[in-house]
């Protein structure tokens, strides 16, 4: 006997010790059974003062299983025994090992040689975050999970699919050998470095995302934008494929637009400087200011016909109305892009050029500033490195895409698919994450086979993209948050990798149901996982203070009861070590 049940505090139960503490070695963080009768209580110590323990309660054991939780207290007269070493597995680790239902993370480093894990689907299945302060072993630790699930060996995770956001681009040199171990296994990298010829440069056809991506893609931050950014996309249908279209929807815009500016009402100064100022910068070779105007008797190019006489009028405005009105065309129909033909960031900063006078927003300056900023940012993604990103060989289809990036260069299927987005800023890079994120959930949502090809997207520093973002007053979702909420039906699962958890959309942490934390400090980060998370306990968060490198705490569905996990470290490792300042520093004399 361990000794005698003397008390209860809400859901601890104190214990009087009749050992002696010098022959046994710290029991604190060990486990304990309490038996009455047939009734036995699990409970971990988490205090020993003065001869009294203080131990957690966690479930009970019924028919040799472990049931996880505690609906009625030991009584006073239960015997108190620590854990036998038999009995550990059941409690805390994975009994009946099965190489294609379990997967080992670490060992304990309460019990020797006990080997913890998780079962698979209750793992992998479910939304997850790992959280850990800078240092405490997160990169190593994350490397050296996914080392232990594709380094089985009899079992193979063929069909897995793991895309990685690498913000730093360390994830590559641990796992780019992982097929000369397992040679059914593929690792496929993308980066963002455009200098670097020996890995596939990210590149995303433009042609597949929506009005969604391209408001998120162009800053858009007002509900006024989203209409110009549709009227792009829709002129877009034109100005990529029929010329001869192109030239009569340039021709219907502009006189639409000259139009409203000559019954404005204006000064005739201002109309005349407005259709210069218009006609300078859109015209067609049809539709221009040296465009000849015909009379009876003379010919005239438009722009003379804007002069104004000696009454202060435009004196042929009768005569630049009944041209322009000869261009318009009734029943242009214009539709959304679907996906079926190749388009280029030319072909879009042309199309919203013109889908900034088609809408009218040179009637009202306000308009005119909120919408003119999209062109704006439209040019400077055009003219900026960043345009290689949309400059895509070939016409794709999205699942033709998705399965390219799912292919390995010999062919076979690639399981880990790591974007290195290290070398754009984190404006642009949370873009990226954005679209293919979205592009990766429209994909599993409309297969047929509903949760068949599980996808899951790890995202490395993860504060940057999943944040409490206007995207849900601008577009109605967050597609983070929709993941977190739908993803699980449809096989895509969002795994949260963070220094910052306080940082995070509150909406994606509270649909995690398993959560692997190393050591916190930042005040303000351990008390948002006290609130956010569920099930965690007060002596939970205690240990996150004092967790060695490498080390930490699971729990969540996959986990029996909250858990401390010694991980090893990943064979190769991350990139992911602290710079050698004594090494980089200091040199010989002599």
């Amino acid at each position: 006997m361990l000794g005698t049940i003397i008390g209860t505090e809400e859901n601890d139960v104190l214990i009087k010790l009749n050992i002696d503490l010098n022959e046994l070695p710290n029991l604190v963080n060990h486990h304990i059974i309490m038996e009455d009768n047939d009734k036995k209580t699990v409970a971990e110590i988490t205090n020993i003062t003065d001869g009294i323990a203080r131990a957690n309660l966690l479930g009970e054991i019924v028919n040799d299983r472990f049931i996880f939780g505690v609906i009625k207290k030991p009584s006073f007269s239960s015997s108190v025994k620590i854990i036998s070493k038999e009995k550990i597995p059941m409690v805390i680790g994975i009994e009946d090992y099965r190489e294609d239902k379990h997967l080992y993370l670490g060992e304990s480093p309460i019990y020797e040689g006990v080997k913890l894990g998780v079962n698979i689907n209750d793992f992998f299945s479910n939304h997850f975050a790992i959280f850990g302060s800078t240092g405490s072993g997160k990169s190593c630790s994350i490397a050296r999970i996914f080392q232990n699930l594709f380094e089985k060996n009899s079992s193979v995770p063929y069909k897995a699919s793991i895309f990685i956001f690498d913000a730093y681009g360390e994830y590559h040199s641990a796992f780019k050998d992982l097929s000369k171990k397992v040679p059914e296994i593929s690792m496929k990298t993308y980066t963002t470095n455009t200098y670097f010829n020996d890995t596939d440069l990210m590149r995303i056809p433009l042609w597949l995302l929506g009005v969604d991506d391209i408001a998120l893609l162009l800053g858009a931050e007002k509900h006024s934008q989203i209409p110009i950014i549709e009227k792009a996309l829709k002129l877009v249908t034109i100005f990529a494929r029929y010329e001869e279209e192109v030239i009569k929807h340039k021709n219907d815009i502009i006189s639409r637009a000259l139009l409203d500016i000559l019954s404005s009402g204006r000064p005739p100064a201002q109309i005349r400087d407005q259709v210069i100022s218009v006609l300078s910068y859109y015209n067609t070779s049809e539709l221009n200011l040296e465009t000849p105007i015909y009379q009876p008797g003379y010919t005239r190019p438009l722009k003379q016909c804007l002069l104004i006489d000696a009454s202060g009028k435009i004196r042929e405005m009768e005569l630049l109305t009944t041209f322009f009105e000869s261009f318009l065309v009734d029943n242009l129909e214009l539709s959304l892009p679907d996906g079926s033909f190749t388009y280029t960031l030319e072909d879009l900063k042309n199309a919203m050029d013109f889908a900034l006078i088609s809408e009218g927003i040179l009637k009202s300056d306000k308009v005119y500033d909120d919408t003119n900023v999209l062109r704006v940012r439209l040019h400077s993604l055009y003219n900026s490195d960043y345009n290689v990103y949309f400059d895509y060989p070939e016409y794709v289809s999205r699942e033709q895409y998705i399965k390219q990036l799912m292919t390995s260069v010999d062919g076979k299927k690639a399981q880990i698919i790591n974007f290195n987005i290290n070398y754009v800023d984190d404006r642009f890079a949370k873009v990226v994450v954005k679209i293919y994120s979205k592009l990766l959930f429209d994909y599993t949502k409309e297969r047929k086979e509903r949760g068949t090809l599980p996808i899951h997207i790890i995202l490395e520093e993860a504060h940057r993209y999943v944040q409490n973002d206007n995207d849900v007053n601008l577009l109605g979702y967050n597609i983070f948050e929709r993941i977190t909420k739908e993803g699980r039906k449809y096989g895509i699962i969002l795994g949260l990798i963070s220094q910052r958890p306080s940082e995070l959309s509150e909406t994606a942490i509270s649909q995690c149901n398993n959560f692997l934390i190393f050591k916190m400090l930042h005040p303000k980060d351990i008390d948002y996982i006290k609130e956010m998370t569920p099930n965690i306990t007060t002596e939970t968060i205690k240990k996150l203070k004092i967790l060695q490198p490498g080390t930490c705490v699971g729990f969540g569905l996959a986990f029996k009861v909250p858990v401390i996990i010694k991980l090893a470290m990943p064979n190769p490792a991350p990139a992911s070590n602290s710079s050698d300042i004594s090494a980089n520093w200091f040199i010989q004399r002599g």
